[in-house]
């Protein structure tokens, strides 16, 4: 989400004459059960700046993303504290996402995002072959 909503936004500023010289976006997941009513998947915050030195800002909820081609939901872009865009939607979900760096087809040698998942296991009953334990 935090990738595609910062790749997607990045493309739609610079469409409306916005120098981008860099933003940063982070998702913060929120919890199935109390939001399926409201669909929403996550919460995006972007930081970034112009090329001018004016503050960048996007902000909103996401329902739906497609691996760097597009953003469904609620999102806001301020440029130097003025509202930029207030959209329902970014990039193009009807684009195939490239298998090898995660954007459109024909973008070769773009970054790519690597994604860790921790898995908490919990022994039980001083298994001994559940290791480590120590200090859990």
């Amino acid at each position: 989400m935090a990738y595609t909503t910062d790749r997607t936004a990045t493309k739609e500023l610079e469409r409306q004459h916005v120098n981008v010289r860099w933003l940063s976006c982070t998702a913060h997941y929120a919890d199935q059960a109390a939001t399926a009513s409201a669909n929403t998947v996550a919460s995006v915050d972007c930081q970034g700046a112009t090329d001018d030195g004016k503050d960048i800002t996007v902000t909103g909820k996401v329902n739906r993303a497609v691996n760097g081609a597009c953003v469904r939901g609620d999102l806001t872009a301020k440029v130097g504290g003025k509202q930029w865009f207030h959209v329902s939607g970014l990039g193009n979900c009807n684009a195939t996402p490239s298998p090898v760096n995660g954007g459109t087809g024909g973008q070769q040698g773009q970054p790519t995002v690597t994604v860790t998942v921790t898995r908490t296991v919990w022994c039980v009953n001083n298994n001994p072959q559940c290791r480590p334990v120590e200090g859990k």
